[in-house]
């Protein structure tokens, strides 16, 4: 689905911006308005939306690309909307009906499940998921009328509370609606947990509706929707530097420090804590990402991914 947007006068500079993603169109088809916007090809984003999902959308620009694989454990938070009763194909609204159990819940039913699903829990992935089963995503095979089967992982859900009534909707069959909001690990399932909630409740349930609030420290109040995403003709981002030091500790480098690092050159320090740090320089520019290390009596900081110098779309 092409997203009609307006062409950047002014390429963008290498930064993040937090797109609020309609439905009706894929993560990919929103990094491609976003290269109009930017007037670049050097686009990509940090965690797929499914096409009906709308919300937060984290998108990298130029050298903020290469950043992309340090926010692969950002947690993440959602709004959702479970309908009790029907279960689907694909888990969610978009699939075809499996099974029509009804249900008529009421609140306490659904509070008292929540519990089981909080906190470092497994749960079976999607069926319809792009994880690889021997070589192939799931959601293709599952496209085929092939059986997919996935393993449990360890996922964690540290906010999982109810944000509405029970909104029972009679018919033929009865089924029950509610809304909850969640904050969860990356690679927890939305769809997983509304199909394993509706099978605790022996009713059976899918997603009715999803939309993520927030990516780490990113939230809806600072996504642009495409159509004002331009700012006299160039899109606003957020420098890299900043982006890193809100997912890691920062440390800003002298001259002479900088240099190094930009040679691949690892750094010995006093202090530190392990794991992995930003690195900037006097001018706030994002220089590398690194890790760092204890080594005897000291710290060693060792490059990983070193960023153009500010101004060059590397």
């Amino acid at each position: 689905m092409r997203l009609e947007v307006p062409r950047g006068q002014f390429p963008a500079a290498p930064g993040f911006v937090v797109i609020d993603k309609p439905a009706g169109c894929t993560s990919h088809d929103v990094v491609s308005a976003v290269r109009r916007l930017a007037c670049t090809r050097k686009v990509g984003h940090a965690g797929t939306l499914d096409p009906d999902a709308t919300g937060v959308l984290l998108v990298a620009v130029g050298a903020a690309t290469k950043l992309l694989k340090y926010f692969s454990g950002a947690d993440k938070e959602y709004e959702a909307t479970v309908r009790f009763g029907v279960t689907t194909s694909t888990e969610d609204a978009s699939g075809e009906i499996v099974s029509q159990r009804g249900a008529r819940l009421r609140i306490e039913q659904i509070s008292q499940v929540l519990p089981k699903f909080t906190g470092n829990i497994m749960q079976v992935p999607s069926a319809v998921s792009a994880l690889k089963v021997g070589g192939r995503r799931a959601y293709q095979l599952v496209r085929e009328g092939r059986e997919v089967s996935l393993a449990a992982r360890p996922v964690t859900i540290t906010e999982l509370e109810l944000t509405s009534a029970v909104t029972v909707i009679e018919g033929p069959v009865p089924v029950s609606e509610v809304s909850l909001r969640l904050s969860c690990s990356s690679g927890t399932y939305v769809r997983a947990l509304a199909r394993d909630l509706g099978e605790e409740l022996g009713c059976g349930a899918h997603l009715r509706k999803l939309r993520r609030t927030r990516v780490g420290s990113f939230t809806q109040s600072q996504a642009l929707t495409l159509p004002e995403a331009l700012t006299d003709g160039k899109l606003p981002t957020v420098d890299m530097l900043t982006v890193a030091s809100k997912l890691y500790p920062s440390l800003t480098l002298s001259d002479e420090q900088v240099a190094d690092v930009r040679c691949g050159r690892r750094l010995h320090l006093d202090s530190g804590s392990e794991g992995t740090w930003a690195l900037g320089d006097g001018a706030n520019n994002l220089v590398a990402m690194a890790t760092l290390t204890s080594q005897g009596s000291g710290w060693r900081l060792q490059p990983r991914t070193v960023f153009p110098k500010e101004g060059l779309d590397g």
